[in-house]
């Protein structure tokens, strides 16, 4: 009977990072690896456009877990994954990242299923936000956690996690961009064509690409409201692709785009990519973009309070602003320093196209060799022999005393 292995995405960003990771050991008729989608996004613009081009087989099982709230999302994802899980018996559970869907690692523990966490270790400090809770929760649960660099590992081994347990690898989306973007780049520059800009109306290279989502800035009119003023002061053309959450909250602030912006659905990979190397730069509070944009030497101004990637900022990629202190971000300064990156080039360090392979590799020897479990007494890092005494009753000596030897 073969190993079997289950992976479980949720969103977008999910897919682009896993994609070759998921072709290749999908690839491989040695296990039997079932990929497994929450439910989490749903539409097309946000699902399937991405397993179309990003060329992943459609999902195994598909959850369906829905809700208005992250509580009920979570506990959706949690109450459906667990009778799976429990019937395929899989050698481990892989989740990648930090949302809602990641939160089911709580059935795979409640099972007693190996938790494998890719992207762990990863910290903003920023204790607002349900991600920073969620990559906590996994990593304290997860038997091996694969994560990007050493001073990641170090973030980890500091809050007290097994140093065995934990992998570097380098970043995922580098590799992805060379085989998604860097390996067919003639076909992008295709796609680039002056009809493309002008359907969208837009001029290529005058104009600044927007994502905005993430509830620490959509969720409060303040934070939002600072977002907008901020725009205001470019005279440049804004392409917002704007998630359907942040949508909602436009509308339930009342708040209204400046005209500069162009708003628009979420949009697939293909034109994500186009806009996003055409563009004077990006304006986003997605940590996947930030990664993008400095792997693409494209600038990019981070709406963040914190952020786990601060590498972004040592290759000298990003801009910072902060929604929370406007005041301390001065407008003008943000587009001065945004437009002075324009045209420069950097070494992002974030990896050399080979994590997607060293997670393979490590996936495989530990399906073979049954190397996932890595929470038995013998693999603690920490001294738990007291949690493993005898009583001392057996009428040699008191318990005082065998407590004290």
């Amino acid at each position: 009977m073969k190993k079997r292995l289950a992976i479980i995405l949720g969103i977008r960003p999910d897919v682009i990072r896993a994609s070759l990771v998921l072709n290749q050991i999908r690839a491989l008729n040695e296990f039997d690896v079932k990929f497994i989608w929450s439910g989490q996004h749903y539409s097309d613009n946000l699902k399937d456009v991405f397993f179309r081009e990003l060329e992943v087989a459609p999902p195994d099982i598909e959850l369906g877990a829905r809700g208005t709230t992250d509580a009920e999302v979570v506990a959706s994802v949690i109450s459906r994954l667990y009778p799976v899980l429990d019937d395929l018996r899989p050698e481990a559970a892989v989740f990648l990242g930090d949302t809602n869907t990641v939160m089911g690692c709580l059935a795979a523990a409640q099972l007693n299923i190996p938790i494998v966490h890719i992207e762990g270790c990863m910290r903003s400090y920023d204790w607002r936000m349900p991600e920073e809770k969620y990559r906590g929760t996994i990593d304290h649960l997860a038997d091996v956690i694969y994560t990007y660099f050493p001073e990641y590992y170090d973030q980890g081994v500091a809050e007290g996690l097994n140093p065995r347990s934990i992998v570097v690898v380098q970043n995922l989306i580098v590799d992805v961009l060379n085989k998604y973007y860097y390996d067919r780049k003639k076909y992008y520059d295709a796609l680039a064509s002056d009809q493309f800009f002008h359907e969208r109306k837009i001029e290529r290279d005058q104009y600044y690409l927007m994502t905005c989502h993430r509830r620490e800035n959509v969720e409060s009119r303040e934070p939002l409201a600072a977002i907008l003023e901020l725009l205001r002061h470019t005279d440049r053309t804004v392409y917002f692709t704007a998630s359907y959450r942040t949508q909602g909250n436009l509308n339930r602030f009342g708040l209204k785009l400046p005209p500069n912006v162009v708003m628009v659905d979420p949009i697939g990979y293909m034109e994500m990519l186009v806009l996003m190397t055409n563009a004077r730069g990006v304006v986003t509070d997605s940590g996947t973009v930030v990664e993008e944009t400095a792997v693409l030497q494209v600038p990019s101004l981070q709406m963040r309070k914190a952020t786990e990637r601060p590498q972004v900022y040592d290759c000298g990629s990003s801009v910072k602003f902060d929604p929370d202190k406007p005041a301390r971000y001065a407008a003008d300064k943000v587009w001065h320093k945004l437009e002075s990156l324009h045209g420069r080039a950097w070494e992002h360090r974030l990896g050399d196209g080979k994590a997607s392979g060293r997670i393979v590799a490590d996936l495989v020897q530990r399906l073979r060799t049954d190397g996932f479990r890595v929470h038995k007494p013998e693999h603690y890092h920490l001294p738990i022999a007291r949690s493993y005494r005898e009583d001392g009753l057996d009428g040699s000596s008191s318990p005082k005393q065998t407590e004290a030897a």
